[in-house]
């Protein structure tokens, strides 16, 4: 019989600090069922319909889920994804991030920024720094999920995941079309902050300890300015011109001008990029603490962001001269999100093998950014926005076996929540490296499926070969 992973029979229900009382139409009132313990509501056993068409399941379709689901199909199996938020990309798209890091990887990374440019979707040739229009890259992402013959949706958030012994066999869906069940051989969690590892009863770390020192998250928006060549020394390229200034440089004139109006930013190296002629992208706020699985302090670290957001933005208009006209074309939807859960694997990524540039027969990927640990509070950003902990990173492997869940079966994970401890998530959790791992899960996923295996009996060799006839690898 299978084994629930969570129980799925008790809820506890939470005071709402935003929006009010939590109430949801059902078959039964809450008269009519037994409250065993104050606080506490039985929700009523029912049936679900089931529905077993897919040799994959990825939850999450950020850089990496995307990569992993893109990646899967191409290697020959019948692919689902999941994704809670109205459009594929995650916080390239509904976070607004519009800047991609550590793309320098071989495979999609390149596949992207190929078609970006084909497309005039990015600014810049630099291959290190690459500026995109996140609307673009919805568009994009959609049409190679439909030539892959991916079947996905929107608005969809994996809410329970049941197991046969150690085996996770089914998720459950929550959606507009109600409750559903979802059941395939293998699956992949790309949710970012391990909500289908946590789900299915891996364990996990968080933060740097318990009581968790978290890396902040970020509230990005798009921007509009009358005439960008004036604001020439407080923007980020895509290519620096000859005689611009250090973009750190550029950080410290931006917060300057932002102190001007009486306000010292929550994150003290702003950032502004050019998306496209007067388009920019704005990186400035910083909330501190906020636990990945509370969505109340989520609600209030994305009102309290939002709020800076403008403020920080009208201040600026108010200064005039080339901020004159400057004003808020978006916020992102999402706020952006650093630390998540690291879902224990077969191998744990550790700070030593950044700082040995470790070296594994079943190594994915080898990122090459520092470590960059944002201000764990509002007293450290004073004195500095991030830090490497005075770490040099050298290029290192992350192994195959880190994607693979230590405590249950036919899971794998890509992208932030991979195992790895706080120190090497610092350098590998941003999206080129992301889409590298869902490259390898999703090639790895499917090879598994497809032969009736286990993720863990599949070699790293076998599934390099693949990716390499599938043009995904030098």
């Amino acid at each position: 019989m299978p084994t629930p992973s969570s129980d799925l029979k008790r809820r506890s229900f939470l005071r709402a600090a935003f929006s009010g009382a939590l109430v949801t139409p059902g078959v039964m009132s809450a008269a009519e069922v037994e409250k065993e313990i104050a606080g506490q509501f039985q929700e009523p056993a029912h049936d679900l319909p089931l529905v077993e068409d897919a040799d994959v399941i990825v939850c999450g379709a950020g850089p990496a889920g995307i990569a992993a689901a893109i990646t899967a199909a191409r290697a020959g199996a019948k692919v689902r994804v999941f994704e809670w938020r109205g459009c594929l990309g995650g916080v390239w798209t509904a976070g607004l991030l519009g800047y991609l890091l550590d793309f320098d990887k071989p495979g999609l990374n390149q596949e992207l920024l190929k078609l970006l440019e084909e497309r005039d979707l990015r600014r810049g040739t630099s291959k290190y720094d690459v500026c995109y229009e996140p609307e673009g890259m919805k568009l994009l992402l959609e049409e190679l999920f439909v030539q892959a013959g991916v079947k996905f949706q929107l608005h969809t958030k994996v809410c329970a995941a049941y197991r046969e012994g150690k085996r996770l066999t089914t998720v459950v869906t929550e959606s507009k079309s109600g409750r559903q069940a979802w059941r395939a051989p293998v699956f992949i969690d790309t949710t970012g902050d391990g909500d289908l590892g946590a789900l299915a009863g891996c364990s996990f770390e968080y933060g740097e300890a318990d009581a968790c020192p978290c890396q902040p998250m970020s509230l990005n928006a798009l921007l509009v300015c009358k005439d960008v060549s004036l604001l020439g020394d407080f923007v980020r390229y895509g290519t620096i011109p000859p005689g611009d200034k250090p973009n750190e440089a550029k950080k410290n004139l931006l917060r300057a001008e932002i102190e001007r109006t009486g306000h010292f930013p929550s994150y003290s190296k702003p950032t502004l990029w050019q998306i496209r002629d007067n388009l920019l992208l704005v990186m400035m706020n910083h909330q501190y603490g906020v636990p990945c699985f509370d969505a109340a302090k989520i609600t209030e670290a994305t009102v309290m962001a939002r709020a800076e957001l403008h403020k920080i933005v009208n201040g600026l208009r108010k200064l005039g001269g080339p901020w004159e006209g400057l004003q808020i074309a978006a916020t992102a939807e999402q706020i952006g999100v650093r630390d998540g859960r690291r879902i224990a694997g077969r191998y744990t990524v550790s700070k030593d093998d950044l700082i040995n540039g470790a070296r594994y027969d079943d190594g994915v990927v080898r990122p090459t950014f520092s470590v960059d640990i944002h201000a764990l509070s509002a007293e450290h950003n004073k004195t500095a926005g991030y830090s490497n902990r005075g770490i040099k990173t050298k290029p290192y492997d992350i192994p195959l076996r880190a994607l693979i869940a230590k405590d249950v079966d036919g899971l794998m994970m890509a992208g932030r929540c991979i195992s790895g401890d706080f120190i090497a998530h610092a350098s590998y959790r941003v999206t080129g490296n992301s889409v590298a791992m869902g490259e390898a899960a999703g090639v790895t996923a499917a090879l598994a499926a497809t032969t009736k295996r286990m993720p863990h009996d599949v070699p790293w060799s076998e599934s390099e070969a693949k990716l390499k006839t599938m043009g995904q690898r030098a």
